[in-house]
């Protein structure tokens, strides 16, 4: 893996923050107004990596109910209305060596937004509790890849590289771009779509199950001067 990159594509949960299950929460809440009692069916879910629309999917299949644009629609904005009540419960936190990065980062005037499975309403939400989205573009520059973009995780790197090349460049090759993300998903669907992945064990996966899964360079945290050295080599 060859520094420094054209641009930096942050994954959210679990590479920026832990919410302390206020997403599952939410989510939950969502369901059972749509489709009634879930009755603890879709708790042996496993999140991580999934974008939400991939969740809703999967959700009502559990529970017997059948998909549609509409119905998905409708469970996740009631879920971005629930967010913010349950991730002011205790739990969420800013994960070690973030803020110092972010501001590095901008100090820098360096190329990153977002590569994430959260909708874009809620990652706005995760991200404000925790101060972090004033580091970040939301204006139509922004560099960023949301589950609005599609259920597939590739879909969203894809269509965050493709804003990355408008602003940059449409010769930019996906290569040039580096995501950063704690699960296997973020690594399987960046190398998809050509592009560089640094794992972070700061999720639910260690670092030898990053690296089994290919990452292209694992920490254990973003706190690590390795780290640091990697996203910010010396100019």
């Amino acid at each position: 893996m060859t520094a420094p990159f054209a641009a930096l594509l942050f994954d959210i949960d679990g590479t920026l923050l832990r919410a302390g299950g206020a997403g599952r929460r939410a989510f939950e809440r969502a369901l059972e107004e749509h489709a009634g009692p879930v009755d603890g069916r879709v708790a042996a879910m496993k999140f991580d990596g999934m974008t939400d629309r991939l969740i809703v999917r999967e959700a009502l299949a559990l529970v017997g109910r059948a998909w549609d644009e509409a119905t998905c629609q409708a469970i996740l904005d009631r879920y971005v209305e629930h967010l913010p009540g349950e991730i002011a419960s205790p739990g969420y936190r800013v994960l070690p060596g973030v803020v110092p990065l972010l501001e590095a980062l901008v100090a820098r005037r360096t190329a990153f937004g977002l590569c994430t499975g959260n909708v874009l309403e809620g990652a706005r939400v995760k991200l404000r509790h925790g101060d972090l989205e004033r580091f970040f573009d939301w204006g139509p520059t922004g560099l960023h890849g949301f589950a609005d973009d599609g259920e597939a995780r590739e879909r969203v790197v894809m269509a965050a590289v493709e804003r990355i090349r408008r602003a940059l460049g449409p010769a930019l090759a996906p290569d040039r771009v580096l995501i950063i993300g704690d699960t296997p998903r973020d690594i399987s669907a960046g190398h998809a779509v050509g592009c560089a992945v640094l794992g972070v064990a700061t999720g639910n996966f260690t670092r030898a199950a990053l690296q089994a899964a290919g990452a292209d360079a694992v920490f254990e945290t973003l706190e690590d001067p390795a780290a640091g050295a990697l996203l910010l080599p010396a100019p």
